[in-house]
Parts: C-alpha cells; structure tokens; sequence
C-alpha cells in the first residue's frame, strides 16, 4: 500500500501533502471519444440539433468540470488553473466524436484529474443532450496521453521512458 500516495501506513484514506513542493509549470493533455449513431452524428456535426450547439455545451462543460475537480473527486487539491482548452475532431467515417483537454498550472501539484475530468463531462454532455435520439452512444478510450513538470517529469503514453 505504501505505493500509493493517497492511503497512509494504516490503510485510510488521505490527501498528499505538497507544501513542499516546488511551484513548477505543469500541464496535461487527455483524451476520450464518444460514438453515436451516424443520425445522431450528423446532427452534431451540422449543429442542427433542437437542444443547441452541441459541442459548445460540451466545451463550456468541460472548462467548467476541470476548474469543479476538487469538489468532484475527495482528495483531489484546488487548483488555480491557468489555462484549459477542450477539443473535439469529429470522425464522420466511424460515426465518433474524438475529445481532447489540455489544462495548465503553476503550482506543486499536477493537473491530471483536471485534463482527464474535462474530457469525461464533455463526454456526458454530449451524452446528455443527444440521449433523447440515441441511447446507444458509447463513451470510451479515455486516458491521459501527456503529463510534463513536477518531481516525476514527462510522462508520454506509450513511451518507453513512462
């Protein structure tokens, strides 16, 4: 257990004390997808859906989740994030929506659960404003892809250096 940073030496759960820590720029890019029905696809795409701008919403929601982490997962530290973009390349051959966050912070602790929330509420917002035409749409593949700064460095998926 004492490989994990967040269960002391009796087990319980606890949150990481960084007052040590260098202040440090520190940034994360995550990514999921969301597939639907080719419909429903088309209906984001053209932005014709009767409920709005899909991935707008899904934007907004997004920001707004990364900036909410803390409150959304117990031992996660308040962040002042300094940036965080959503993304999203629309693959009209597979029917998915591909999301992409990217979040930035000057502080001692990392920025992960920020990029990977991000990406999880687009994801749902998407799912929420077209589950009246698609209960089917699957959400999937999410994942931190790059993490740079801090005591561990840079953490690139799939590299042989992670």
């Amino acid at each position: 257990m004492s490989e994990l940073s967040h269960i002391d030496e009796s087990g319980n759960a606890k949150m990481v004390d960084v007052g040590s820590k260098a202040i440090t720029e520190r940034v994360a890019l995550a990514t999921g997808s969301i597939s639907m029905a080719e419909k429903t696809f088309k209906l984001v795409a053209a932005g014709g859906h009767k409920k709005g701008d899909v991935l707008a919403v899904a934007r907004i929601a997004g920001i707004q989740a990364a900036k909410s982490c803390s409150t959304l997962i117990p031992l996660c530290h308040p962040l002042l994030l300094t940036s965080v973009d959503v993304d999203f390349d629309l693959d009209a051959t597979t029917n998915r929506i591909n999301i992409r966050s990217r979040c930035k912070v000057s502080g001692q602790t990392g920025v992960e659960m920020e990029a990977l929330t991000a990406v999880s509420v687009s994801a749902l917002t998407v799912y929420d404003m077209c589950k009246a035409v698609d209960k089917d749409m699957v959400i999937g593949a999410i994942c931190l892809q790059e993490k740079l700064g801090g005591r561990s460095g840079h953490y690139l998926k799939g590299s042989e250096k992670s």
